[in-house]
């Protein structure tokens, strides 16, 4: 064997030198207090959603048929494709209903035979896999006889399912089928949903199609329910509050196009849908029950979004104000009343209706978003006051919430929440910590959108990385400290389909091929910071200032938590004491770290947390702690 020396050598060198550098950093010693504190909010940790990236229809909704009512503006056939000779179109004159006029039109010509239809790619592509699906239409025209449902290989036609319906329709009205079936596992996301007849009984007719619906097993067994996939790793983050639904969607590009509560509930065939404010039809499938639900399910307080008389067109009409919003204030009680009401009530008797009787704990409502942006800024004042009158005088328990720092009424209301968004650099990020340290405690702060989402030459991410990740630990350690103010935080956006994108970076990614979600760096370091979190927040005495380590301590009922992060390439070395004789032997430590510019992406998971079991070192109640350059960890301190 030959032995390179210079390698060796070389290697020799660098250990060394990494042993210096330890040995030459200044230890951070922190001592936690263990008595005494500020309480910390119990809601800290959250999620915002609006419909961005087709993370609603698309996403985290379960149906999987794309263009499936032709809502919104769009009048063509996206989606679709014809099985055989037949000419698809779209048709105005044989609407499902009122909200849904359009319908899919199959002329079928003389002489036809075999398999005629058409097929539908789903929102770019079609998750398959061996479990129960849920598939159903409304179909009019004089018919009787098969029809087949299929899922299908793009590429080969290769049948994963293949489910006989007997129909029997006519031409005077739409006539609704419904069916499930458990397809073979397809390799990947590229297939096809079919729907075929019989060609010879269809020649030289016409037959309508409408409001197409495939969906997989959901979040819980629930109808129209959540897309497990991308369910479950939001409830594995163990969040307290759910945003919805905007965001700039709830806004509109012009009022006739904000989101409408009442155009979101009851059978999919009485909601209209609407041209998104990204700019792609939103179905409402994913409505307001149906957020409503979402929190039921995962244990979310609902934080309600209401529409304040801003819309983003920034032309005349687009901003409402004086009596003008008077209809729209009243609008927005009428659907808390739907939401908090009694089933005795006008509106809780609708909810009820609609099979959910007993009414939602709504305790948030912020009115408005982003109102300092578009134009809305000079008018918020007086639409602020307009609807929190209204709303504070027959709900004194709801916390109000301003949608901005700005352009706040010379006199606030007591009480009044205020929101603060950043989408930002690292280093800005970073200079955000200790944003709050000195606001007025009389109005707590909700931080209900942000994320790193450039990089420090202002260039915008494509998904989040180490670095700018640990750029957002250290500005949520700056809300965890002051968070008896600062009521609730929240990344955004959520998700993201990586074939239909408006914004990076985003917390999830997704396709529809199995193992095709991609849980970022950022995903793991809220994960850590929500799963991990304590009830008083501890005094901490150092021996040194802040930066580039950063650190918060709390305390819950059954341990200590530190939780740090370290925004420097060098690794440090941390010493924590606790002045606690109850500490149990064994501790666990929590750490995320990796080159600054490392990112999750789909096929390659490059950074994780990694957990270890850790004991006091030396002395009773001291642990001492690598902090690893660009590194998030939290260290949980078990008492008895």
């Amino acid at each position: 064997m030959v032995v390179d020396l210079r390698k060796l050598f070389d290697l020799a060198i660098l250990f060394l030198f990494e042993i210096f550098l330890v040995a030459n950093a200044e230890t951070v010693e922190l001592r936690v207090s263990t008595s005494g504190g500020n309480e910390s909010s119990p809601i800290l940790y959250g999620f915002m959603f609006e419909d961005i990236n087709h993370s609603g229809d698309g996403g985290i909704h379960s149906q999987l048929l794309r263009n499936n009512g032709f809502q919104g503006e769009s009048t063509d056939l996206t989606a679709y494709n014809s099985v055989g000779n037949v000419t698809l179109g779209v048709d105005l004159r044989n609407p499902l209903s009122a909200e849904i006029p359009r319908s899919l039109k199959i002329s079928v010509p003389e002489g036809a035979s075999g398999e005629v239809g058409f097929s539908n790619e789903g929102y770019w592509g079609i998750p398959v896999n061996s479990e129960t699906y849920t598939s159903a239409f409304f179909i009019k025209g004089s018919y009787t006889g098969r029809a087949t449902l299929s899922l299908r290989r793009r590429a080969n036609n290769t049948l994963y399912a293949s489910q006989d319906v007997n129909i029997q329709s006519n031409a005077d009205k739409f006539t609704y089928y419904e069916t499930r079936f458990k397809p073979e596992q397809a390799p990947d996301g590229d297939n096809l949903w079919a729907l075929t007849f019989n060609g010879c009984k269809l020649a030289g007719r016409e037959i309508y199609v409408s409001l197409i619906q495939l969906y997989p097993r959901t979040f819980p067994p629930r109808k129209n329910g959540l897309k497990p996939s991308l369910a479950d790793p939001i409830a594995n983050m163990n969040g307290s509050f759910l945003r919805f639904p905007g965001g700039n969607n709830l806004e509109g590009i012009h009022p006739y196009s904000r989101w409408k509560w009442n155009e979101t509930i009851g059978p999919l065939e009485s909601r209209p849908g609407r041209e998104g404010t990204w700019s792609y039809a939103n179905t409402d499938a994913l409505g307001l029950l149906e957020y409503l639900c979402w929190c039921e399910d995962m244990n979310l307080i609902p934080l309600l979004t209401v529409w304040d008389g801003l819309s983003l067109g920034q032309g005349p009409g687009d901003i409402i104000t004086g009596d003008a919003l008077k209809p729209y204030v009243e609008d927005v009680l009428n659907e808390i009343e739907f939401i908090r009401g009694e089933a005795s009530t006008t509106y809780g008797a609708l909810r009820a209706k609609l099979g959910h009787p007993k009414s939602f704990k709504l305790l948030h409502v912020e009115i408005g978003n982003e109102d300092h942006l578009w134009g809305g800024g000079p008018s918020y004042p007086e639409r602020l006051m307009m609807f929190y009158n209204a709303i504070h005088e027959k709900y004194p328990d709801i916390n109000l919430i301003a949608s901005t720092g700005e352009y706040l009424p010379a006199r606030l209301p007591d009480g009044l929440w205020i929101t603060f968004h950043t989408y930002s650099s690292p280093s800005e990020l970073v200079s955000w910590f200790n944003k709050f340290d000195n606001v007025d405690r009389a109005h707590p702060w909700s931080v209900s959108e942000f994320a790193c989402s450039k990089n420090d030459e202002g260039a915008q991410i494509p998904e989040p990385n180490v670095q700018c990740s640990v750029a957002e630990a250290v500005f949520m350690i700056g809300i965890e400290r002051n968070s008896d103010v600062v009521k609730m935080e929240a990344y955004a956006p959520l998700l993201r389909n990586r074939g239909g994108t408006q914004w990076t970076p985003d917390l999830i990614e997704f396709n529809h091929n199995p193992n095709g979600v991609v849980l970022s760096t950022s995903y793991y370091v809220h994960q850590l910071f929500s799963l991990y979190r304590g009830h008083t927040i501890l005094e901490v005495l150092s021996n040194r200032p802040f930066g580039p380590v950063y650190w918060v301590a709390s305390k819950s009922d059954s341990s200590y938590i530190v939780k740090f992060a370290n925004y420097s390439p060098d690794r440090h070395e941390i010493k924590v004491t606790f002045d606690d004789k109850r500490i149990d032997c064994t501790c666990s430590l929590h750490l995320i770290s990796g080159p600054p510019e490392a990112s999750n992406v789909y096929g390659s998971t490059k950074v994780t947390p990694n957990k270890s079991v850790i004991s006091p070192n030396g002395e009773n109640g001291t642990f001492r702690l690598d902090a690893p350059s660009w590194g998030v960890g939290v260290l949980v301190v078990s008492f008895r």
